[in-house]
C-alpha cells in the first residue's frame, strides 16, 4: 500500500476502508490500534420512509428516499453498517475471522446505527453544539458510542453555522466537519493511547487533534478531495484552533 500522505505522525490512505483496513492490520501483524475514533457517513442524507423494512447487515432499517445534494459524503446515501470496524468486539462465533481494529472505540452518530453494534454500552459522548444559544431544525446535540467510559459525558462547544467557539476564521471544508476541539476532548478519555485510526477521516480534524496531542494517527477516506484536505491540515506543524 502506498500512502496518499505521510509524515512523522500522520498517515493518510485514499480508498475504501472496508478494503484497506484488513490490509493495514495485516501490515501491522494483526496488532490493533489503541483507539478507533471516527465519524462515519451514517445516512444523514436520507429521509425516513414508511414501507416494509429492509435488512442491512445486523441492523434492520426502513427503506429511505435520498434527500441529499452535491455536497454529500460518499456512503451517506445509504444506512451505515459498522460491522467491518467492530466485529471483533462480538463473541468468537459471531465474528469469525474478523481482524481486531482497535482496543477502544469512539463512533460518532452511533445512535443512528446502535442496533448494529455488537453490544449495548452505557458509554456515550454527548456533544452539545447549541449550548442554549440558538436552535434550528438540525440536532441540538450529537452522540458517540464509546468504550472509553461506562457513563454519559457531555462536551459543551458551540458549532452552529457562523457561531463557533473555535476555528472562527477557518472556513469549514467538509459538510460534516467536526471541530478539532471535540476530538481533542475525546482523547482526554484515552490517556494511554498512542496510535489512532480513523477509517472515515474526512478533512482530517481527528488526525489534527491526534497530532496536536503528540500521537500517531492513520486516516482513510474514499474521496480524494478529503484526503487532500486532510493532508493539508497535517502539513501544518504548529496549528492552533482558537
Amino acid at each position: 500500500m502506498t500512502p496518499y500522505y505521510q509524515d512523522n505522525r500522520i498517515t493518510i490512505f485514499h480508498g475504501d476502508c472496508r478494503e484497506l483496513l484488513p490490509e493495514i492490520l495485516r501490515a501491522r501483524d494483526g496488532v490493533p490500534f489503541d483507539l478507533c475514533m471516527t465519524d462515519p457517513p451514517y445516512g444523514i442524507n436520507y429521509s425516513r420512509g414508511f414501507s416494509e423494512g429492509a435488512k442491512l447487515g445486523r441492523n434492520t432499517l426502513s427503506p429511505t428516499k435520498f434527500a441529499g445534494d452535491a455536497s454529500r459524503c460518499a456512503g451517506d446515501e445509504r444506512p451505515f453498517d459498522p460491522w467491518h470496524m467492530v466485529a471483533s468486539l462480538a463473541n468468537e462465533e459471531e465474528r469469525g475471522q474478523e481482524p481486531e481494529t482497535a482496543e477502544e472505540f469512539v463512533l460518532w452518530g452511533a445512535n443512528n446505527y446502535a442496533r448494529a453494534l455488537p453490544f449495548d454500552s452505557g458509554g456515550w459522548f454527548i456533544w452539545d453544539k447549541r449550548c442554549n444559544i440558538s436552535s434550528n431544525d438540525g440536532s441540538d446535540a450529537e452522540l458517540a458510542w464509546t468504550t472509553l467510559t461506562n457513563s454519559a459525558r457531555i462536551f459543551y462547544h458551540v458549532w452552529d453555522g457562523f457561531r463557533r467557539d473555535t476555528q472562527k476564521d477557518k472556513p469549514r471544508i467538509h459538510p460534516m466537519e467536526k471541530p478539532v476541539a471535540l476530538w481533542s476532548w475525546c482523547l482526554r478519555f484515552a490517556p494511554g493511547a498512542s496510535e489512532i485510526i480513523d477509517p472515515y477521516c474526512g478533512s482530517g480534524s481527528s488526525l489534527r487533534a491526534a497530532k496536536n496531542a503528540g500521537l500517531s494517527a492513520v486516516g482513510i477516506d474514499i474521496e480524494e478531495r478529503w484526503c487532500a484536505a486532510a493532508a493539508e491540515e497535517a502539513r501544518q506543524e504548529a496549528f492552533t484552533f482558537a
